[in-house]
């Protein structure tokens, strides 16, 4: 199972679906372009020294476990961290990824992936906190904050690396997605 797998199956997807009105399938095919683009977001930002120890920094804050369902999501910490990630670029990302041809009807609406945004950011944050922790479970602790980012740049290339033969969002981050990656506050 690649990561972005296993980071898909903690998203609620069914309550997602319900609390937005649409299918799941909808919410599966957005949080599929959207999941690789925080992703690379990310990436970006971690190649820069200073938006490394940025992340680095927030990720002592997200080790506390995966939420379980989507009431335990913050998605006003969720919107904080897409600001952190696009910085002004969040829109012409929504924009993008809501353009790209990758879903069942010609790609995820921009509505849904600007909602889902900030539901996934939290998730994605907390998965990486355990994966760079070393561990897998949830509720494991999040990095030591003096923690070498070396990790976490090698966790988020092994990600997308795996991730770019799939058929299911990798081209989205070098082709449609282009110059936008990385350029958030660091």
């Amino acid at each position: 199972m690649s990561e972005i797998d296993e980071i898909m199956q903690q998203v609620p997807v069914g309550q997602l679906a319900q609390h937005f009105g649409v299918d799941e399938s909808q919410v599966r095919d957005a949080a599929g372009q959207a999941l690789p683009a925080l992703l690379g977001g990310l990436k970006a930002n971690a190649d820069d020294p200073q938006g490394a120890s940025s992340i680095m920094s927030a990720l002592t804050q997200h080790g506390g476990g995966t939420p379980s369902s989507l009431e335990q999501v913050d998605t006003q910490e969720g919107q904080k961290i897409v600001g952190h990630i696009f910085g002004g670029n969040t829109d012409e990302v929504v924009n993008r990824l809501g353009s790209t041809g990758g879903g069942t009807s010609g790609g995820p609406s921009g509505d849904l992936v600007q909602k889902l945004l900030p539901v996934l950011a939290p998730i994605v944050m907390s998965w990486l906190a355990r994966r760079i922790g070393g561990q897998q479970g949830a509720g494991t602790p999040a990095p030591a904050a003096g923690q070498t980012s070396g990790g976490l740049q090698d966790v988020l290339s092994s990600v997308l690396g795996g991730h770019s033969g799939s058929s299911s969002g990798g081209g989205v981050l070098g082709g449609v997605l282009g110059g936008l990656l990385g350029q958030g506050r660091r």
